[in-house]
């Protein structure tokens, strides 16, 4: 069942009409207006290096200052080349994965790329292995060769999935001069190949792009300068958004603002396939009442995803019921057949026959922002009247928040989830397979071989029963619980072009296609 929400979303494809302006204004303006196009976000940089970072901000930073050897065009879900010249694997075993690089790439600083960098680059990821750092991603990644112009992947296993993770922000080559080999590098200099230079960057505030002279790749135009400015919490950038000061915004504008915006008054309104999800993940180490698997169950029982999505969300998101969200492969309604509607007496039934003492007390961790708070507290709310739960709310910066739960600070967190490329698989391995970025310990046998296993089809869909029992063993252990899907929206001002072209749900940001009209 889709949520009302009150946006009437104007979508482009080539001509758009709107209020009675024609398609012909949505182009570039030939005027030479060359100030920078402002976008706001409340997504953090965590990390300018490459190595260092495993989070949406971050990503959207490298999709335009790095490339990756293979990119994914708007709308598509398949990578085409990027940094790479040509892809393939080689045999049919999809355990040897093969590129060639582009002979005329250079970093920002006029050294030449090489494949030694390609190499240089995963192999530092791999092992430097910071604790919110995207090498979770490559569980099969056993060696890297380079060899002239050639890379070569090495797999320990069949992995169809491979060409799409590095098509991502793990992908990113850094230069091998620049960058140390065994930990991350210091200060805000960033030296990459991609279709933007980092001129200026002040951490927490705001970067100051300008387009790359010397880019070579997939992307065909590059744009014109672009200042990003980061927001603490969505109703800042909200408060930016009404004075103006930003020209564009994407993720996160406050839900209460969302559910009543109307389009006019200057203001263009993009909905974009996402597929962003937010989970209740539980940290199931030793020593948390979340170690047992009834208690995980038992809180299962009693979360009231419709009172949520009303409450907090004010109906811009939908309720999930399953780890894998709708419009992938094997998306299934796995919570809801266990637990169809809110009950406390099943929940106490859980525990009594488990010996667990109630109330049970457990902390739970946010990120610091005022939407979160109304969902941590509707959370709290419905947990605690059932008598069997004490909830201790902790809520934390971004930073501070995932390295927290990344040590085990809170025995329950909820983390928003974007898919790294259009794949179920990004909602699998990195969430539910052993050493899983989450960091909470979880691990199963039966679920890790499900999920190599899903990962030797090039036909997707021949996965679609191991996907489906994957969701089935998730909601009967809950290491996680899904809480809601939802949509990316896009606002921006009349004077911009491109903003429909931003995002996609690959996880690329694409800043190259805003444009002055």
């Amino acid at each position: 069942m889709r949520s009302t929400v009150r946006l009437r979303i104007l979508i482009t494809c080539g001509v758009l009409v709107a209020a009675g302006v024609g398609g012909w204004q949505l182009l570039p303006s030939d005027d030479g207006r060359t100030d920078p196009i402002t976008v706001g976000t409340t997504d953090e940089v965590t990390s300018l290096d490459p190595a260092g970072a495993y989070d949406a901000g971050s990503w959207a930073m490298y999709s335009n200052v790095f490339q990756s050897l293979l990119t994914f065009k708007p709308g598509f879900s398949a990578p085409v080349p990027d940094a790479a010249e040509s892809c393939k694997f080689v045999g049919t075993k999809l355990t040897t994965y093969q590129c060639t690089l582009r002979d005329d790439l250079s970093f920002s600083n006029g050294r030449k790329m090489t494949a030694e960098d390609v190499k240089y680059s995963f192999e530092r990821m791999l092992r430097i292995k910071t604790d919110v750092g995207p090498q979770p991603l490559f569980p099969t990644l056993k060696s890297v060769t380079a060899d002239g112009r050639t890379v070569t992947f090495h797999l320990s296993g069949r992995d169809a999935t491979f060409p799409l993770k590095v098509a991502t922000g793990a992908g990113s080559i850094v230069d091998s001069s620049m960058y140390p080999a065994d930990s991350l590098r210091a200060g805000n200099a960033v030296d990459g190949s991609g279709p933007y230079v980092l001129k200026e960057y002040k951490e927490g505030e705001s970067a100051r792009l300008e387009p790359n002279p010397n880019y070579k790749g997939a992307v065909t135009k590059t744009g014109g300068p672009v200042l990003v400015k980061y927001f603490g919490q969505s109703a800042e950038l909200s408060a930016a958004w009404k004075a103006k000061d930003v020209q564009v915004t994407h993720r996160q504008l406050p839900p209460d603002y969302l559910s009543t915006l109307e389009t006019g008054d200057g203001t263009r309104v993009t909905e974009a396939e996402s597929a962003e999800i937010r989970n209740i993940n539980f940290n199931v180490r030793p020593g948390s009442p979340m170690a047992s698997r009834a208690v995980r169950q038992a809180v299962a029982a009693v979360i009231d995803r419709p009172a949520i999505t009303t409450s907090a969300y004010k109906g811009t998101v939908e309720p999930l019921y399953s780890l894998i969200p709708q419009g992938f492969v094997g998306h299934s309604t796995a919570f809801y057949d266990v637990d169809p509607a809110p009950d406390a007496k099943k929940a106490k039934k859980l525990l009594k026959e488990a010996g667990v003492s109630t109330p049970v007390k457990f902390t739970f961790g946010f990120r610091k922002d005022a939407t979160y708070a109304a969902e941590t507290a509707e959370i709290k709310k419905q947990l605690e009247e059932t008598g069997l739960f004490e909830v201790e709310v902790v809520e934390a910066d971004w930073q501070n928040f995932q390295k927290g739960y990344a040590r085990g600070a809170y025995d329950a967190y909820t983390v928003g989830w974007l898919p790294d490329f259009p794949d179920s698989d990004s909602f699998t391995a990195p969430l539910v397979g052993t050493q899983n970025t989450l960091h909470n310990g979880f691990s199963s046998k039966r679920i890790d071989t499900l999920i190599s296993s899903t990962q030797q089809y090039s036909d997707r869909s021949r996965a679609t029963t191991d996907f489906r029992e994957i969701q089935s063993l998730v909601a009967t252990d809950v290491p996680l619980i899904p809480l809601w899907q939802k949509k990316d929206y896009v606002l921006s001002a009349e004077a911009v072009a491109g903003s429909q072209y931003l995002t996609d749900g690959t996880g690329i940001w694409r800043l190259w296609e805003l444009a002055w009209i």
